[in-house]
């Protein structure tokens, strides 16, 4: 899973570069501190030329009452402007834990209004069957 919804590396030129987009078949879950943040059996898997896969959670799988809108913001020319979302623990604030694509791009709009959330801010990802 994908730590960061930074571009590839090459991101000035879109030559060879792939998005693909599928339903994952299986349940996900985020869990932070013990507390379960996100679960769902409808997620989608992101696939993106030279960068691990990203999984995306629909809203309503998700725990909203623990995000907090951030200021952050960032662009990807593959898949269009990010938004940010500080993730609300009992121990504080995880800043910009979380992103999402509300307006991607044609080739990802699959992922529009689904959220990602950076495997190095939150304890786990798990996946199971």
């Amino acid at each position: 899973m994908n730590d960061a919804p930074t571009p590839h590396p090459n991101s000035g030129s879109a030559a060879g570069h792939r998005i693909t987009i599928a339903l994952n078949s299986h349940r996900v879950r985020v869990i932070h501190q013990g507390v379960t943040v996100a679960d769902t059996t409808g997620a989608l898997t992101l696939t993106e030329t030279g960068l691990p896969d990203v999984v995306y959670f629909p809203r309503g799988d998700v725990n909203m009452a623990r995000l907090e809108r951030s200021e952050h913001a960032s662009h990807c020319p593959f898949k269009g402007d990010a938004s940010y979302y500080h993730l609300m623990t009992e121990e504080g604030r995880v800043d910009n834990a979380i992103w999402s694509y509300e307006t991607p791009l044609d080739q990802a709009k699959q992922i529009r209004e689904y959220l990602a959330f950076y495997t190095s801010r939150v304890d786990r990802i798990d996946q199971t069957s």
